[in-house]
């Protein structure tokens, strides 16, 4: 088959793929589908033009190689004119490469469009999910498409990696472990905040570590991010254009979970969210917001619209936020909060800072409010619960020191840990 009959039948077998391809998990089914559509459309095409179809299709030539990048967060394509992308240790950089022309741009959105999982009625807008777990977004204009990725890392980031990057200090880790596990009796209600791109997401996947096994958990994501892989009875849903992350929510009471997690909590689904928190279902999410003061004040106005009574039945609030130091992008905590009451407004109890200027963070004050709510329920003296806080920023310490830094391995410990404690920690030379 010559050049030119065989890049119609390719474009051919795309129209006919459009969002066809969610549901297949190897390339064996791909090349399958693509030969049994390819000889519908022509009979006569040999097994080498099949293969070559295949071979383009599965190709997202020119990012290719940016898409398997554990440094690249983002790329973004500005339809013929430019690619960018977003690198963990450098920021926002123009990519040598570009798309050269619309037709090479819409044959790369029809391969785009083959994974598509949700589009919006007026076919402008594209969600799709590509075969490497990364998400696509694709908005179509009159200039043509503009595209946005967001990779997904094959080996998500855990606590440890976390702390080895200079985000938090084993002390904190230690708080962020006791907020999300309570002492197998009451894990905090817990918000993360930050502004876009800051990290909110990877730092709540690297507290799915330390969940129990014995929850049963929901997450509710617009597309999917978080790694549940820790989680046996973990249940992934995913928001659409007719099911909105309100409905989930509100679905979510009907599936006996001990925790929900909201991938982005921004509109009415607030309410529900809290109505969980109310009846006793550990509920977390991330939010856009600065400071713990902002995250109050978004609660509170339209469109969430939060009874100020209600607010204290989040327990903490943690801040991340996105730095530049010495020309080096990071991530930081910037701020960690307890809400302690109300009185003319809701009262915050700031018990971790970052300062910008120095680049160093205040040391961490005793939880309060969460620890004497946890002593109360857990009969534990506070004193108690501050001796183990500090103990699992110790543990932590050690299991980097003895390689155990993925999430697989920081949740096996933390398993072991929860059934012997004192076995656990010994075996790994922490008293």
């Amino acid at each position: 088959m010559d050049e030119r009959s065989l890049y119609l039948l390719e474009e051919a077998v795309l129209e006919t793929l459009e969002s066809k391809l969610t549901t297949l998990e190897t390339k064996e089914e791909l090349h399958a589908q693509v030969e049994r559509i390819a000889r519908s459309i022509n009979p006569s095409v040999t097994a080498d033009d099949i293969a070559l179809i295949t071979t383009e299709i599965n190709s997202f030539k020119p990012v290719n190689e940016y898409l398997f990048d554990e440094n690249v967060e983002d790329i973004m394509i500005n339809n013929t004119n430019n690619i960018f992308l977003y690198k963990t240790d450098s920021g926002a950089g123009k990519a040598h490469e570009k798309i050269m022309n619309r037709k090479e741009l819409e044959t790369f959105v029809k391969k785009l469009k083959m994974y598509a999982t949700t589009d919006t009625a007026n076919n402008n807008i594209f969600d799709v999910h590509l075969p490497n777990g990364s998400r696509a977004n694709i908005v179509q204009s009159p200039i043509g498409a503009d595209i946005t990725i967001r990779n997904y890392r094959t080996h998500a980031l855990s606590i440890i990696d976390l702390i080895n990057k200079g985000e938090l200090s084993y002390n904190l880790a230690g708080r962020l472990w006791l907020y999300s596990e309570g002492m197998g009796t009451r894990p905090a209600n817990l918000l993360i905040g930050g502004l876009p791109a800051a990290g909110k997401t990877t730092l709540m996947n690297a507290m799915f570590s330390f969940f129990r096994p014995e929850e049963r958990i929901v997450v509710i994501e617009e597309t999917y991010e978080l790694n549940t892989e820790t989680q046996e009875n973990c249940v992934r849903l995913e928001t659409s254009p007719s099911l909105s992350t309100r409905e989930l929510v509100q679905n979510t009471l009907r599936m006996r979970p001990d925790r929900i997690i909201i991938g982005e909590v921004r509109g009415e689904e607030a309410k529900d969210m809290m109505t969980s928190m109310n009846i006793g279902r550990i509920s977390m999410s991330t939010i856009h917001a600065s400071t713990t003061r902002e995250v109050i004040t978004r609660l509170e106005h339209t469109p969430m619209n939060i009874e100020r009574d209600v607010i204290p039945l989040i327990d903490a609030i943690v801040i991340i936020t996105q730095t530049r130091d010495d020309g080096v992008m990071s991530r930081k905590i910037s701020q960690v909060s307890e809400i302690s009451g109300i009185e003319t407004q809701v009262l915050l109890s700031d018990l971790y800072t970052y300062n910008y200027k120095t680049h160093k963070g205040s040391d961490i004050f005793p939880s309060v409010t969460y620890r004497d709510l946890l002593s109360r329920i857990s009969g534990i003296p506070p004193n108690e619960i501050v001796a183990e806080e500090q103990k699992r920023g110790r543990i932590l310490e050690k299991l980097n020191e003895l390689g155990k830094r993925d999430l697989k391995s920081i949740n096996q410990f933390c398993r072991d840990y929860y059934d012997s404690p004192e076995a656990a920690a010994r075996r790994i030379g922490v008293q």
